[in-house]
């Protein structure tokens, strides 16, 4: 039961006041307030530190409340959530795995009326709260079992969004769509029923092959990375579609955002290998979760070193999807040589289809972190081993 005490002005105050404090020490002190207990304020202390980089419109409330850790794991972030919302729209939506409503907040922006479901009571009242005091409006709180309000509802939805629980009974992480809460793709035709157009969000770590294999009638999926991690992967299923499904990357970066994308009919053109030009080029990691290697090359005018490196190449300075370098050298990997050439070097270092580790590399040749210089460890289209010196190039 959510204890409203939590909400008064001098309790809300002390948890701001203590948020970047050392949370056991805190714990060990016990709560000053006679209503809540310090198990109470330290969920409300760790919430409001993840709020800070994650959705700041709400940590930027002072009035907002946060559920336990577990349910903040699977949240999404304000950044994924607002390109989510960018991508459907219509009268009537549907969040069947409301959470903190963090999706459901942003998704509503786009309907006219939109419905949040939640299996757990303690989250729906934060979430009803919440929505409250962000003044959404539109959007309308159930509880229960979100298949069965779907189901009973009168409503045809444009469109309904899952992002199903990824843990198992046991509490273990699991990832395969049949294996989260709901199953998806057993519930699929319940859910055609009442919408034609599906979003799931599911694990980056899910194998795109797998979720096309385990989920009919996809329409796209998008790969998002937030400063080249990716974040998650969406599924954007249509109730009558029976084609393939065009894949999409996007990496917010801090001042820039890359998008790169396939089409069903693109095949790209036998690829051929080619020795490091001028400038080298990394994709980022919404490329590389996407495997669209060929098509990439084919579509910014790179080259690709090796079929197995994942690095690309090109005379001319281009526009590229990930990060781009100035090579300034290269030089094969002879250690001996190499010893007297990295001594007292400081560089980022890469490796990319090379036998050893980052951490290998360092030792060895002792290259500490810091300065401007990259390395690139890798091999070329000879099946040589080779190191690429570059500096990051002005775009």
């Amino acid at each position: 039961m959510l204890n409203k005490a939590i909400l008064d002005p001098e309790v809300s105050e002390f948890i701001r006041k203590r948020y970047k404090k050392d949370l056991p020490e805190l714990i060990l002190k016990g709560s000053p307030f006679k209503n809540v207990s310090i198990q109470e304020l330290a969920v409300q202390i760790k919430g409001l530190k993840v709020a800070e980089k994650k959705f700041p419109d709400f940590f930027r409330n002072p009035t907002i409340l946060y559920p336990p850790t577990l349910n903040l794991e699977q949240t999404s972030s304000a950044i994924t959530a607002e390109y989510k919302a960018s991508l459907i729209n219509g009268i009537a939506g549907i969040d069947l795995t409301g959470g903190m409503g963090i999706d459901s907040f942003y998704l509503s922006k786009n309907f006219e009326n939109f419905s949040y479901c939640e299996l757990n009571k303690e989250l729906a009242e934060i979430a009803e709260h919440n929505f409250d005091v962000l003044d959404a409006k539109n959007i309308i709180v159930y509880q229960g079992d979100s298949l069965k309000i779907i189901q009973n509802s009168d409503i045809k939805f444009d469109w309904v969004y899952a992002d199903p629980a990824r843990r198992d009974d046991h509490g273990g992480k699991v990832f395969k769509f049949e294996d989260c809460e709901p199953n998806i793709p057993a519930n699929l035709e319940k859910i055609f029923q009442k919408s034609q157009g599906l979003m799931v969000k599911s694990s980056p770590i899910l194998d795109i092959s797998a979720g096309l294999t385990e989920l009919k009638h996809v329409k796209e999926v998008h790969i998002i990375a937030v400063r080249n991690e990716v974040k998650e992967l969406l599924w954007i299923l249509g109730k009558d579609y029976n084609g393939m499904a065009v894949i999409k990357t996007i990496n917010f970066e801090k001042n820039k955002v890359q998008k790169f994308s396939n089409v069903k009919t693109e095949i790209p053109e036998s690829t051929e290998y080619f020795l490091p030009e001028n400038y080298l080029y990394e994709p980022n990691a919404a490329i590389m979760k996407s495997g669209l290697f060929d098509l990439v090359a084919s579509k910014t005018g790179t080259k690709k070193l090796h079929q197995h490196s994942h690095l690309f190449t090109s005379e001319k300075l281009v526009d590229f999807p990930g990060r781009i370098f100035q090579i300034l050298e290269i030089k094969e990997y002879k250690p001996s040589v190499l010893k007297k050439y990295f001594k007292s070097k400081k560089a980022s270092i890469t490796t990319r289809n090379f036998p050893e580790s980052v951490e290998d590399l360092r030792k060895k040749f002792r290259i500490k972190e810091g300065g401007s210089d990259y390395i690139f460890f890798t091999t070329n289209k000879h099946d040589e081993k080779v190191v690429i010196i570059c500096k990051k190039a002005s775009t």
